[in-house]
């Protein structure tokens, strides 16, 4: 069922490309630009779907998790091994995005004149700031963070909950019960929702490139290129510490969440990917209590390929218009990213933001952001599918750590007469 599944999204991406292109061959501008609306109809209710199961599937995995720990030192023990790997995780995919756009230079061929207008100023970076990112932690309305999926202050109030419930004797056996159910039913509407994914994705391909053509994997093509092989090389990095970690079953878990990964990468959103990835993890062998406290966590706070973007980008659009910038400043951005970062989660178009604020940091041309704009979709769609696979390495890795991997039970051997 897994493989027919995959195949079916596989033909999907196929098919949306060609119906995209033709598409945009054989009809006008606007006739193009009417079908891809239409198309989008498709992708928006999917994307509503999953929005819709995501705040009580969240809720109610990460206080069942947390309640069935042995106590708040667990909990905290789990967290900040959690934490450990992000920060490092983090470091990593900056200092490989930093160091593929020196070897690669995507941006050194276009030669751009510095721009006198400022078209970076309508993305709002008022936001970004310390205090709002500490303040937006805490929910004022826990129905509010979660009408408004928010995921972070999700995770702040289930944390509060798990671990009052696991400090309760008895645990509380009427609440945990609940909590447990609504988990295994909301599991059950994420089967019925994701049945619809390969519809999404076709129709999220389809409508893109009939609008923008194919034309637009070429005419970024160095940047592109250099953004995808970057995140070749930490994904293979990631493999790699995997393996050493868990040993040679982190190979099944690559295949276990190819799945996840194919469809984050299609819909452009990690999020899509959530429910998916943490059946898998448990199916893989990823205890419940660890993969339902830390996936949610990586999702705040583990976006790898989203911060690895963010380096890239900027050096390439610094590389555009001719800007040099000094070792100090490289890595006095890497630290500002490295902080900054962390509050992407529940913020539209993040990276943008997050991207904006850096040039603003180092008097670079907010113009720049124009140049990445037209492939941000593309490009976000690998991003997003490398976030899928960060966090589910993360997840693994710390369950090694706290020897709560639970391997499935081999099959019986036949008996011999």
């Amino acid at each position: 069922m897994n493989r027919l599944f995959t195949a079916f999204i596989v033909g999907a991406m196929i098919l949306g490309v060609a119906v995209g292109w033709g598409v945009n061959q054989y009809a006008t501008p606007e006739q193009a630009k009417e079908v891809a609306s239409n198309l989008s109809i498709i992708t928006d209710v999917f994307l509503r779907l999953i929005k819709m199961i995501i705040a009580p599937l969240v809720f109610a995995t990460l206080v069942a998790g947390i309640a069935h720990m042995e106590d708040a030192a667990t909990v905290g023990r789990v967290g900040a091994k959690a934490m450990g790997w992000f920060i490092t995780a983090s470091i990593v995919s900056l200092t490989i995005g930093l160091i593929m756009s020196h070897l690669l230079h995507p941006g050194a061929g276009l030669s751009l004149p510095n721009p006198d207008a400022v078209a970076g100023a309508t993305v709002d970076v008022s936001k970004f700031t310390l205090r709002e990112f500490i303040t937006h932690l805490v929910p004022k309305s826990i129905v509010e963070a979660m009408a408004n999926n928010e995921i972070l202050q999700i995770v702040i109030f289930s944390v509060f909950v798990g671990t009052a419930v696991a400090a309760i004797d008895d645990k509380a056996p009427a609440v945990l019960a609940l909590v447990e159910q609504i988990a295994t039913i909301m599991l059950k509407v994420t089967g019925y929702v994701m049945k619809t994914a390969p519809l999404a994705i076709f129709a999220a391909l389809a409508s893109t490139i009939a609008v923008q053509g194919l034309e637009i994997l070429g005419t970024y093509a160095a940047f592109v290129g250099g953004f995808y092989l970057s995140l070749g090389i930490l994904w293979a990095l990631l493999v790699a510490v995997l393996i050493l970690i868990v040993g040679p079953r982190g190979m099944k878990l690559v295949a276990a969440i190819r799945q996840p990964a194919l469809l984050a990468f299609s819909t452009a959103s990690s999020e899509a990917a959530y429910p998916r990835t943490l059946e898998e993890l448990q199916k893989w062998g990823v205890s419940r209590k660890v993969a339902s406290f830390v996936l949610p966590l990586g999702y705040s706070f583990n976006l790898d390929g989203s911060m690895m973007y963010c380096t890239f980008a900027v050096l390439f659009i610094a590389q555009a218009y001719g800007i040099d910038l000094s070792i100090g400043q490289q890595l006095t951005m890497l630290a500002l990213l490295m902080v900054t970062s962390k509050g992407m989660a529940g913020v539209p178009r993040a990276s943008l933001v997050v991207i904006a604020a850096t040039l603003s940091y180092f008097n670079l041309p907010e113009a720049g952001l124009i140049l990445i704009l037209a492939v941000d979709h593309l490009l976000d769609m690998g991003r997003s599918a490398t976030n899928v696979v960060g966090n589910s390495v993360a997840a693994a890795v710390v369950a090694k750590w706290e020897n709560q991997v639970e391997l499935p039970e081999p099959e019986p051997e036949p008996k011999v007469a």
